[in-house]
């Protein structure tokens, strides 16, 4: 099934703040695949917006980073949107 135009600018916003959580602890794709337990060709994808990921790879990747939900899924995700135990960290 195609993607929507919306669904890719979401992949693209979370594949981009990815890279940029990602560059601000001075990980390379290769160290955040070893953290994550991913194959680092599956972090380019993320990080090219080119693949839907799993709620549990972004938890993966989430915590690896150290980062806020928020970071990661961007200022327009609203907290009702998120599922509650995404928000307890």
């Amino acid at each position: 099934m195609a993607r929507t135009p919306a669904e890719n600018r979401k992949l693209k916003q979370l594949g981009d703040n990815v890279r940029r959580e990602r560059v601000r602890i001075g990980l390379t794709q290769e160290q955040l695949a070893e953290k994550t337990d991913l194959n680092p060709r599956t972090i380019q994808k993320i990080e090219a917006g080119d693949i839907k990921i799993l709620v549990l790879t972004l938890v993966k990747i989430q915590a690896a980073l150290g980062c806020s939900w928020l970071a990661l899924l961007g200022p327009d995700v609203k907290r009702r949107e998120m599922p509650l135990w995404t928000l307890k960290k």
